[in-house]
């Protein structure tokens, strides 16, 4: 009994241990595709201070560490998009701020979506995204029942046009169509003119 509760012991350490690469890994990773997509599984773990053993022995494949790094980047990104404007604030104005909080996240980070875009599928992409896009579709929600934004079109669809276009701007910006000082402005009336009530006939 003694001999079995003594061999139990380490599992926690080695659990924290286990916990602590994870943690280095994706903040290695999320520094790094953030400045180069290509960046390789042996330089990710290099600038973790782990093995590439141990790193594999998380994340079995490149495609599932960039899954998990995209994933812990749009937590993060959830976190700092959170504003009580967004609840308050008048629609038009509410999302004219939560495009502006996203694109500096999104910018921030936008090669480690041109990552994502080589190894995931667009779908598995907009399903990390689900936290923060049910705050876009409240503030749109919101702004069709004030009157604000259109009700012609499904609150789903509106919704899906904010990911797509957001993740327009980073493809575009990335590829050099867009100047960095254009982004923001393009997306902010680009969006705000999609939102808009049909004028009447």
């Amino acid at each position: 009994m003694g001999k079995t509760a003594a061999a139990r012991q380490p599992v926690p350490a080695r659990r924290a241990d286990a916990e602590r690469n994870i943690a280095a890994i994706l903040e290695a990773g999320t520094r790094l595709l953030s400045d180069d997509p290509g960046a390789s599984v042996a330089e990710i773990a290099k600038a973790a201070g782990v093995g590439r053993v141990t790193l594999y022995g998380h994340f079995p494949s490149r495609e599932a560490l960039v899954d998990a790094v995209l994933d812990h980047t749009v937590g993060l990104a959830d976190a700092v998009l959170e504003d009580e404007a967004l609840d308050t604030a008048p629609a038009p104005e509410a999302m004219t701020g939560l495009l502006h909080s996203s694109w500096e996240i999104l910018d921030r980070h936008r090669r480690l979506f041109v990552a994502a875009d080589r190894v995931l599928p667009t779908e598995r992409i907009r399903e990390h995204h689900d936290r923060p896009l049910r705050r876009v579709e409240r503030l749109i929600a919101r702004g069709q029942d004030d009157g604000d934004f259109r009700t012609d079109l499904p609150l789903e669809w509106l919704v899906t046009t904010f990911f797509a276009i957001i993740h327009s701007a980073a493809q575009e910006r990335e590829a050099g169509r867009l100047a960095a000082e254009e982004v923001e402005p393009v997306l902010t009336r680009t969006m705000l003119s999609l939102l808009m009530p049909p004028s009447p006939a």
